[in-house]
């Protein structure tokens, strides 16, 4: 079974998130900020995060992700954001995401990135 984490504070979009993936086996964690998110990632050593960019608090999705690549096992990172210009992009790749994927998304593009990246992990 795959470890999948959840970092995103909007708590419908996580919900939305978290029910599309219920039809695959996979354990699913959750986080509301780029803190508990790192600090998650970090206890549980998850497959794959989806990893909202822009979060209140201390810690961007950009930082998170800069963070869990630096580490000796690192997750994909599968990056969500409503930012969809070629800079915001361009960061998010450059920060060690695997894939960028601009919101709105639909369920079908979230499984088939997430599958890519499960597969290739």
């Amino acid at each position: 079974m795959k470890k999948i984490l959840i970092v995103e504070d909007h708590a419908d979009i996580r919900r939305l998130i978290h029910m599309t993936l219920e039809f695959d086996d996979h354990d699913i964690l959750e986080a509301e900020n780029g803190a508990i998110g790192l600090d998650m990632a970090r206890e549980h050593q998850p497959d794959l995060v989806l990893l909202d960019v822009m979060m209140p608090g201390a810690l961007s999705g950009l930082d998170v992700c800069r963070a869990l690549k630096a580490t000796a096992n690192p997750p994909r990172v599968l990056l969500l954001s409503a930012g969809g210009h070629s800079e915001d992009i361009k960061a998010g790749m450059l920060a060690g995401a695997e894939v960028y994927l601009v919101k709105p998304f639909s369920p079908l593009q979230l499984m088939e990135n997430i599958n890519q990246q499960l597969e290739d992990a």
